[in-house]
């Protein structure tokens, strides 16, 4: 039965584009709030807690088979209290019913629909149903609750304590610290489940997973690990080369479905797009691999061109579809591109771009994606390399203008302070890198906004609505957006960015602190209306809050010669140790701060009229386990604290509380010290 209802639900007074997407399904949708969980009780009424987020597909899908379906919302409403949720503005509640989910099932993805009892806990969930199989489960839940109300209740509270027991995590090693062997075994388990052909993981899909890479990337440069380091070099290769990137318009959609990061999930999203500049810039840094730097700027340009608000804020992402079709928006039929290029263009796309078996998706749709390097192409058209890369870059424009006049894929243009800081770092670090001032004034600008704006009263936030901060923020809106403030200090070495950090720090450590151990909660202390209180401790495609807070305290620590911070995250890190061991996939942020533990994140500060022109000299090297502090005045930073700053340069090399003699001069410090 069609959906004829023109009349919106609750949800119409929602910012959040995926609950406005639901705003007239005939679906009484409700927003979660402590007052529809006391009207539930009150009631004895049941939820039905369906959560997702705007560019997800098969949401798309269930919304239109079930949830525009007036027979299907009919029965929702009439048995159920109806909450709708969006899983990015509400992370702490879609990981509580995630983890019921896979407790049940053994498997979670989005949508993600959970029946629950009116205080919240959950009874039964899955995730997309068709709509026959979701009018079945509504019925038996309704029934079940109905008839075996003390069976129901008594299954809640064995799940609850499910949930709860997941929550806990207890170190069962009780050595002070992460050693090279424990960091060589890790590392020899992880390689022997990659891919050395195509790169990334053995299996399909693959997923980015930037900080992956990154620590893959920072262990073999230390241990001189030539074949991680190929690996990671493979990996990035494959992927900058794949459809998974964006070959027109820049940009890298969330994972590919196969094997060979051909055919992606189209859906691109702020937080991978973001870590990725990072991942790649460090790459250049490290090879001199020109493709990385490519990415990098085409990376930028999409991000400034189509996810940036007039203010200087990101969106969070861009749909996978258009005009309902997947992939629609950035595939081409060969015809298509006949009939726009003139013959030498068309021959020279066919050739760079595949648009050959390899190449070849669905529907007479093609993928655009690399197989080789510059040079190989442009000997095919009897070209130097730089006039085939000229071609390549004119040709590119002018696909990508044509391709900008198609509908395009829709749009979720919520500001999340968190995705916003990972933006932010990422942009800071191709500043550095790359000496590019315009991705230093970009990342300034939207630091700038949510300082001004989400930071306010001494309470951070997670997001705005109708041009409000709201919802109050979780562990990793404080976790990033400090770790966004350190980077901008490695790029400016304004102490005023360290200042706010600190700040930030105290604040997510009075509230988000384990009174019983070293981690974090991932929600507020004030927050009362969740049946348990999540920890978020193994890495994803986004860090855990936990290991970003534990590098934070671990960087902080040093400049604010606060132990407790640094011992702190050290016994945070040894939490995971064995964890790490046997699977450092999903642990690998951790593994960054092993690196620092190990290596001995040896600080250099510098002093002098100078200051910061040596300083710029020193941090466009790939040195990841140096700490680099420079100020050309007097500076009230413990870690400078007995370091003269008069106008001769002075550069100081020292580990934790130990400084060699000062010198003047880059030179001398690269006599003194190997690691340079």
């Amino acid at each position: 039965m069609e959906n004829t209802n023109k009349k919106p639900n609750a949800l119409i007074h929602e910012s959040s584009p995926y609950l406005l997407q639901h705003a007239y399904n005939p679906v009484d949708w409700q927003p979660w709030s402590n007052e529809l969980l006391e009207k539930a009780q009150k009631e004895n009424k049941p939820l039905i807690i369906s959560i997702g987020y705007s560019a997800c597909h098969w949401c798309h899908v269930m919304e239109h088979e079930s949830f525009e379906d007036e027979e299907v919302a009919a029965l929702m409403n009439q048995h159920f209290i109806c909450i709708k949720i969006d899983r990015e503005e509400r992370p702490d509640i879609d990981q509580i019913y995630m983890t019921a989910v896979q407790l049940m099932t053994g498997k979670g993805g989005w949508p993600l629909n959970c029946f629950a009892m009116p205080d919240g806990n959950p009874i039964y969930g899955g995730t997309y149903f068709h709509k026959k199989g979701w009018l079945a489960v509504i019925q038996q839940i309704h029934q079940l609750y109905t008839n075996d109300i003390e069976e129901v209740k008594t299954y809640a509270e064995q799940l609850k304590k499910g949930i709860i027991q997941t929550e806990l995590f207890k170190a069962e090693n009780k050595s002070d610290a992460i050693s090279e062997e424990d960091l060589e075994t890790g590392v020899n388990n992880w390689m022997q489940i990659v891919d050395n052909e195509e790169g990334g993981p053995n299996r399909a899909p693959k997923f980015p997973l930037p900080n992956n890479y990154l620590f893959l990337l920072q262990y073999a440069h230390l241990s001189k690990r030539k074949e991680v380091l190929q690996h990671v070099h493979l990996t990035l290769k494959k992927m900058a080369w794949g459809g998974i990137y964006d070959q027109i318009g820049g940009g890298f959609a969330r994972y590919s479905v196969d094997g060979i990061w051909k055919v992606p999930h189209f859906e691109k999203m702020m937080y991978d797009n973001g870590q990725l500049l990072s991942l790649y810039a460090f790459a250049f840094q490290e090879s001199g691999n020109e493709l990385y730097k490519e990415i990098c700027f085409q990376t930028i340009a999409f991000i400034l061109r189509e996810l940036t608000h007039e203010k200087g804020y990101f969106f969070s992402a861009l749909d996978a579809d258009s005009e309902g079709v997947e992939g629609k928006y950035y595939t081409w039929k060969k015809e298509e591109l006949v009939s726009i290029l003139n013959e030498e263009e068309f021959k020279i796309i066919q050739a760079y771009y595949n648009i050959n078996d390899l190449g070849f998706w669905e529907h007479e749709q093609y993928i655009l994606l690399r197989a080789n390097t510059y040079d190989y192409y442009a000997s095919q058209f009897n070209l130097d390399e730089k006039a085939f890369k000229n071609k390549i870059n004119v040709l590119q424009n002018k696909l990508l203008k044509i391709r900008e006049n198609r509908i395009r894929p829709g749009l979720d243009n919520k500001l999340l302070t968190s995705w916003n800081a990972i933006a932010i770092k990422g942009l800071m670090d191709c500043s550095v890198v790359f000496n590019e001032k315009s991705f230093y004034d970009s990342a300034v600008k939207s630091m700038s906004f949510l300082l001004d704006n989400l930071f306010v009263k001494n309470e951070l936030f997670h997001t705005i609505k109708n041009e409000k901060a709201a919802i109050p923020a979780f562990l990793e809106d404080y976790c990033f957006l400090i770790d966004a403030l350190i980077a901008s200090y490695k790029a400016d070495f304004n102490e005023e960015w360290l200042l706010k950090a600190k700040e930030l720090m105290e604040l997510a450590i009075a509230n988000f602190s384990d009174e019983n151990g070293m981690l974090f909660y991932f929600t507020s202390k004030n927050e009362k209306t969740l049946i348990v209180r999540p920890k978020e401790i193994s890495d994803n495609v986004i860090p855990a809050s936990n290991s970003v807070m534990a590098n934070n305290l671990y960087y902080l620590g040093i400049i604010f010669n606060e132990a407790n911070w640094i011992n702190r995250a050290q016994k945070m890190l040894m939490s995971v140790r064995n964890e790490f061991i046997k699977y450092g996939a999903g642990y690998s942020n951790w593994g960054i701060l092993a690196i620092q533990n190990y290596f001995n994140a040896s600080q250099i500060v510098i002093t002098g009229e100078n200051a910061f022109e040596v300083a710029n000299e020193l941090k466009v090297k790939f040195n990841p386990h140096l700490i680099i502090c420079a100020n050309n005045v007097k500076s009230n930073l413990p870690i400078f604290e007995g370091k003269v700053n008069d106008k001769e340069v002075k550069i100081y090399v020292c580990e934790g509380n130990t400084c060699q003699s000062p010198v003047s001069s880059v030179e001398e410090m690269q006599l003194n010290n190997t690691f340079f």
